[in-house]
């Protein structure tokens, strides 16, 4: 009778948890589609009523012409065609800025004779917007494609610096002095230890170093761009085509979105405890 009472009793402990899973996994899909929804209409009533309180909506366009504009332009080359080029300057400059964010940032964090001599060029050029960088770029490099990659390159490079720097300088004092008790020499501390510790803050630069690479990057393409989804957006304004200008902001929050959102993935699987 107790026996059966124990398993009548964790049965129905079972089923009340899954339940309550459950419960959260539908109010999490809920809540947010029922905000969409609601931003969306409200959206939707501030256009049909051209309201002017703060902000005029008169010219902004409503939701359903937007999707109206964007059913017209996914069928188009030139949308995906921007798409491409856009992805494919994140990807090259995100990848020479992680590399090269990584190697600077562990220097300072490691080195105090690099540190001396790299952090003064790191705090002066950090504050400078990289729209700021883009006569520079243009003179400086030979077509206008390098010149962007180069601007999504800085937004991208000084917060995995600095992320960087700050996770190698949280390294406990006790595991490097416990490594080094056991012979490991300075190379092994760095790569078995420091590295290793400093992998999370790492893969948080990496994530607000990609958000700051599509700021710069569309930055670039608007003002010395010819393909790319800011240079869509840009033009679209210039031919008075608002409904592509909400189409291409869309579609820079999705893919920066999912860019984002893939760092924090592989984060997840690389160093799981840091949840």
């Amino acid at each position: 009778m107790d026996k059966s009472l124990r398993i009548n009793k964790r049965g129905r402990g079972y089923t009340n948890s899954f339940l309550f899973i459950g419960n959260q996994g539908v109010r999490a899909f809920i809540i947010p589609l029922l905000s969409v929804i609601s931003g969306l209409l409200i959206w939707q009533w501030l256009t049909q009523t051209h309201a002017d309180v703060v902000l005029d909506f008169s010219n902004i366009p409503s939701p359903l012409h937007v999707y109206k504009s964007f059913l017209n332009v996914v069928v188009t080359k030139t949308y995906w065609k921007d798409i491409y080029w856009s992805l494919y300057r994140i990807a090259l400059a995100f990848t020479i800025g992680s590399v090269v964010g990584v190697f600077i940032g562990v220097a300072l964090g490691y080195s105090s004779i690099l540190r001396l001599i790299i952090a003064p060029y790191i705090e002066i050029m950090r504050p400078i917007p990289a729209i700021a960088w883009v006569p520079m770029a243009i003179l400086m490099w030979p077509t206008t494609g390098q010149s962007i990659i180069f601007i999504t390159f800085l937004g991208a490079v000084f917060p995995i610096v600095l992320n960087t720097w700050d996770g190698v300088k949280r390294v406990p004092v006790e595991l490097v002095k416990a490594a080094r008790s056991l012979g490991a020499n300075r190379i092994s501390v760095l790569f078995h230890v420091v590295i290793p510790y400093a992998i999370p803050n790492i893969t948080v630069g990496m994530a607000l170093g990609m958000g700051a690479a599509w700021f710069a990057l569309l930055a670039g393409e608007m003002i010395s761009g010819r393909y790319g989804i800011g240079y869509f957006t840009w033009e679209s304004y210039q031919l008075i085509q608002y409904g592509n200008i909400i189409v291409g902001m869309l579609t820079i929050g999705i893919l920066s979105s999912i860019t984002s959102g893939a760092i924090y993935f592989v984060k997840r699987k690389i160093v799981p405890w840091a949840e």
